[in-house]
């Protein structure tokens, strides 16, 4: 298994809170399973919850989705700048039911190794919280391997998949 999410980088440090508690919750998602809604208006650029969980090797990450059935089962996995993976199916928070999208009202930024998840732009109460996963699998992406990995958004710009466009290399023509 080769799977991990892009790396973050650093973004503002407030965080989205009401004074009774989180500016989130979870439950069901038309998306899929559960899911993160805002609780009251995010502004853009608003820092909003940390992605905890155990923090563990690349090597552990594949173990342990090789055991519960391959990588399909990664979804939890935030991969780090150092090679680390957060694992937040273990000791993670309401961060892991953040569901992907395509074109997302939320971005992942990495600060002194810990991620933390800001709104792109404003965002409406009852709105459902998503990042684009742009999840990175070095194999060919084929049409099982997608399906695998299948994007349920519906946004207007879905690409149908969580994973992040192959980059094309290109050899140079014959004679040039």
């Amino acid at each position: 298994m080769t799977t991990k999410r892009t790396p973050a980088t650093p973004a503002d440090t407030s965080t989205a809170t009401l004074d009774n508690g989180p500016s989130y919750e979870v439950r069901q998602s038309p998306i899929h399973g559960n899911g993160v809604f805002a609780r009251k208006p995010i502004a853009a650029g608003e820092r909003i919850i940390e992605y905890r969980g155990e923090r563990i090797s690349w090597d552990l990450a594949t173990e342990r989705a090789d055991k519960a059935g391959g990588p399909v089962n990664h979804t939890f996995y935030f991969s780090l700048a150092d090679g680390r993976v957060i694992d937040g199916g273990r000791r993670g928070n309401e961060a892991r039911w953040i569901n992907h999208a395509c074109s997302p009202n939320c971005e992942a930024f990495e600060d002194e190794g810990k991620v933390y998840i800001h709104a792109m732009h404003d965002i409406d109460a009852g709105e459902e919280l998503n990042y684009n996963y742009a999840l990175i699998y070095e194999e060919r992406h084929t049409p099982k391997l997608k399906k695998l990995f299948a994007c349920r958004c519906g946004t207007p710009g879905c690409t149908g998949t969580m994973l992040a466009p192959k980059r094309r290399t290109r050899t140079p023509a014959a004679g040039k």
